[in-house]
């Protein structure tokens, strides 16, 4: 039997592929194929910032704690191009194009998870 909590993680999912294809829409730079090319985005994205995101902000630790955290930005745009360089049909331009993308990210599904999740 399916309940909320069974289907929570595809509520996510399918929240995160619409955050990303807000972001695409408005920012500049930014391309996605279609929408299902925004759920590969939201997988492969997910993988990366629960598996190599964490190595590097270990190896980066000094510096992120001599920028007070700001070199964060960094490793999320780094993120996103990673993202860029492993998916098709998905285009980020330029690096700083990715760091503004990935800030989007996290406001707009911050926004959206909490009125939908």
């Amino acid at each position: 039997m399916l309940s909320y909590y069974n289907m929570k993680p595809l509520l996510k999912l399918l929240v995160t592929s619409l955050t990303i294809i807000i972001a695409a829409y408005f920012i500049p730079g930014v391309k996605i194929a279609s929408f299902w090319n925004a759920v590969i985005v939201a997988l492969v994205m997910g993988v990366i910032n629960a598996i190599i995101k964490p190595i590097i902000m270990f190896f980066t630790l000094p510096l992120n704690i001599l920028t007070l955290g700001l070199f964060t930005f960094v490793v999320n745009g780094l993120m996103v191009l990673l993202v860029d360089y492993f998916v098709p049909g998905f285009q980020v331009d330029t690096f700083m194009t990715a760091v503004i993308f990935s800030v989007a990210v996290t406001v707009i599904n911050w926004v959206l998870t909490k009125l939908v999740v």
